[in-house]
């Protein structure tokens, strides 16, 4: 059995949720920037996962048989781990109406006294973050036992 797939795809999740982990961390940190200078304010940010290569859908429209489905998935699990459906991360801004807030001694107060915060959902960016590290956790405990497995595999083959 080659564990480097496992691996591979362990430590893929392991980045896609550190990623969203920094980002999340990133926007509770801007959660009271106000806007600038310029009139821009800080916009939230979001991490998006695609799959590079992924398996074709064939089967899940219909136009593959299962028998086809398997024996696709198959072959390309027996490719090298470049050829494997892992995700890219990328982090894209998330268009959000500013927090308005009633405070009319601010500095930056507008002509009625609010002031305008970034539109960041701290509530969401608390339940991303305890949703990441869980991930992240699973993640690890995947590898893990696949370290586990193929050390047995090795201690196995070496007895006989």
């Amino acid at each position: 059995m080659n564990y480097s797939h496992a691996f591979a795809i362990s430590a893929a999740g392991m980045n896609v949720e550190s990623s969203r982990l920094n980002v999340a961390a990133m926007n509770i940190a801007n959660v009271n920037t106000i806007k600038g200078a310029d009139g821009v304010g800080y916009q939230p940010m979001r991490v998006v996962a695609r799959l590079v290569n992924g398996v074709s859908n064939d089967y899940l429209t219909g136009h593959m048989s299962f028998a086809g489905f398997i024996n696709s998935t198959l072959q390309e699990n027996q490719r090298s781990i470049q050829s494997l459906a892992l995700p890219t991360v990328s982090i894209e801004q998330v268009q959000s109406r500013p927090r308005m807030v009633y405070e009319p001694g601010h500095p930056a107060a507008d002509s009625k006294g609010f002031v305008s915060y970034s539109g960041v959902d701290t509530a969401t960016e608390m339940i991303t973050l305890m949703s990441a590290m869980r991930s992240y956790e699973a993640n690890v405990a995947a590898m893990n036992t696949t370290r586990n497995m193929a050390l047995k595999a090795l201690e196995i083959g070496g007895s006989m």
